[in-house]
């Protein structure tokens, strides 16, 4: 998985993770284990949810050992239910308890993300709104957090500084009003040769009137509006730019921002307010 030039493959991702965790040896695998010894585990699912992490705990396991042996019972973005099995993989002991710590820190952290993002999901069907993440992600598994998102059935905003342009209300005041902000990054894309979305946040109605008066953008931000203010600026912008709305927009209250007609909302929560998902490796010899 690579987004851009300097993003972390998996390959790398998995390296840098299992050298943290082992770091000069498995001791305790090492002391106790044959090398040569055999062995299968069973990935149980433990409570409700949406599974998410099944591809990145086969690239861990392989990474180890090309070939270690997978059984598919659950694949990403499945319903998990209490009690079932996810996956079978039959491997070298050593192998499974090496990995064993990773997957489940991933998979755990990626089914509840996939599991809040599907009922953000849910609670809107039947209207045309999408749930966006943000970039509040854990710092080098944002790409991972991301993809739980997708499975989950929510979009990805940028997956960084780099393949989208936001002026948020800091660029915006650094820089001098949103109308100077919005021609200089404009300047900015056509010297650099640069082909990138602008996206623009406002904080009021008058915001959004300065921004369709410049144009220029490509979405406009509605942050911390009420769902009564969000419908007066959605009607005024009228399909021009895309919306998204943003800020304290939960679960509980969703639904009267997303029957505005905004075309995103995003929500921060359904990831650094997830929840892992109780999973467990259960091993045995072969």
């Amino acid at each position: 998985m690579r987004h851009n030039s300097t993003a972390v493959t998996t390959k790398e991702f998995i390296a840098a993770a299992l050298q943290e965790d082992i770091g000069i040896g498995d001791h305790s695998t090492l002391a106790s284990i044959d090398a040569d010894a055999k062995g299968k585990a069973v990935l149980k699912i433990k409570e409700n949810g949406i599974l998410a992490g099944v591809e990145l705990a086969q690239d861990i396991f392989h990474y180890l050992e090309p070939e270690a042996e997978f059984t598919l019972y659950k694949r990403d973005g499945d319903k998990a239910i209490k009690g079932e099995t996810a996956f079978e993989v039959s491997a070298k002991v050593h192998t499974i308890l090496q990995a064993e710590r990773l997957t489940l820190n991933c998979m755990q952290r990626m089914s509840g993300i996939a599991t809040i993002t599907s009922q953000y999901v849910d609670k809107i069907k039947g209207y045309n709104t999408k749930i966006l993440d943000t970039r509040k992600t854990t710092p080098l598994f944002r790409a991972y957090e991301k993809q739980a998102v997708k499975i989950g059935g929510g979009y990805n905003h940028r997956m960084g500084l780099y393949d989208m342009i936001m002026l948020k209300d800091n660029h915006i005041d650094f820089c001098g009003g949103i109308e100077k902000a919005i021609e200089r990054t404009n300047q900015y894309i056509r010297t650099n040769g640069f082909q990138l979305k602008i996206e623009v946040e406002t904080r009021t109605i008058d915001d959004v009137k300065r921004v369709l008066a410049v144009g220029g953008v490509h979405r406009i931000m509605l942050d911390n509006y009420t769902p009564d203010q969000l419908e007066e600026a959605v009607k005024l912008i009228n399909g021009k730019y895309e919306t998204e709305a943003s800020g304290g927009i939960q679960i509980d209250n969703i639904v009267s921002y997303a029957r505005t007609g905004v075309d995103y909302i995003s929500v921060g929560a359904i990831i650094h307010h997830a929840v892992s998902m109780d999973l467990s490796l259960k091993a045995h010899l072969l």
